[in-house]
């Protein structure tokens, strides 16, 4: 199939890696011209609206309003080439995909949610997990594709908020363990436990699962760099709080991870895995500059 991918980030740039390993013809167009040099085997095309001139376009940018830029404004779906399916695979707002949804029927073109679970390294050696949501037939019609980028699609209906609301639900649950393991901390070091061995022992009986074993271990070796970095994350929790609020519902612990997010960022910490907010709940929302200037403290 020719595939246009818009967004060669570090997760667009493993996907569309995956997509041309399966035999796809695809044309990729990037902001920026430093990440379009390094996905071999890549067309790169001059305009986004090149992208458009396939049998599907995936779009990975980083939020509602770069999409919104890229694509909306630019009048993209109106050029777009007949019987186009549109996967949008970033992590959006609820209301957006909503409208996505409607301006897609308005061009008569096909339009999938399929936000996903996973790091670059998982999306590099195709290893997803696919949030996927759309009309049955836009969907038939992109699940070869999806499948050569994750190890598992879940199919969640026709209505395409349906994947965007339970992709945030994810990320916001995952923030909240992170919290739970640090204030976890905050008390079992208060009397001489070491985080690790706390750590041993919440996994080896009530805390078991991916998120609890990744982040556990960052906790304890202190290490942040970026798996997904805490400015990405604030912006997920803060389209959760604006999904939660359209329903007139008040999430707390949402509110929790929120501002532990946000004063991470605050402090400059945007660029860091967004398991920082961890450290600093634990160091009482000291920075990382004092441990930075003190090796002995790492």
């Amino acid at each position: 199939m020719q595939i246009g991918f818009i967004g060669l980030g570090n997760m667009g740039s493993a996907m569309a890696l995956n997509l041309v390993k399966a035999g796809h013809d695809v044309r990729a167009w990037n902001r920026s011209k430093a990440a379009q040099d390094s996905v071999p085997g890549v067309t790169l095309a001059k305009r986004a609206a090149d992208a458009f001139q396939a049998d599907a376009v995936f779009t990975m940018l980083s939020d509602d309003h770069a999409i919104r830029e890229v694509i909306l404004d630019a009048g993209l779906l109106a050029s777009a080439q007949p019987g186009l399916t549109h996967v949008v695979t970033s992590t959006i707002s609820v209301a957006f995909a909503r409208e996505l949804e409607l301006l897609h029927e308005e061009a008569g073109l096909g339009y999938v949610s399929a936000p996903v679970l996973g790091r670059p390294n998982v999306a590099a050696s195709g290893q997803l997990n696919i949030l996927a949501a759309g009309r049955a037939d836009a969907v038939a019609a992109i699940e070869p594709l999806l499948a050569s980028l994750g190890k598992k699609v879940w199919r969640l209906g026709e209505n395409p908020a349906r994947a965007n609301a339970a992709k945030l639900a994810c990320n916001m649950m995952i923030a909240m363990a992170i919290e739970a393991m640090a204030e976890g901390v905050v008390l079992t070091e208060s009397v001489g436990l070491d985080r690790a061995d706390f750590f041993e022992l919440i996994l080896g009986t009530l805390f078991s699962g991916r998120a609890y074993e990744s982040y556990s271990t960052q906790i304890t070796e202190r290490s942040f760099e970026p798996g997904f970095k805490a400015e990405l994350a604030l912006k997920d929790m803060r389209l959760a709080t604006e999904a939660g609020n359209e329903i007139g519902r008040t999430l707390p612990m949402l509110e929790a991870v929120r501002e532990g997010l946000s004063k991470a960022v605050s402090a400059g910490f945007g660029k860091k895995d967004w398991s920082i907010m961890a450290d600093m709940t634990i160091r009482d929302g000291d920075s990382l500059a004092s441990s930075e200037s003190n090796p002995e403290k790492k």
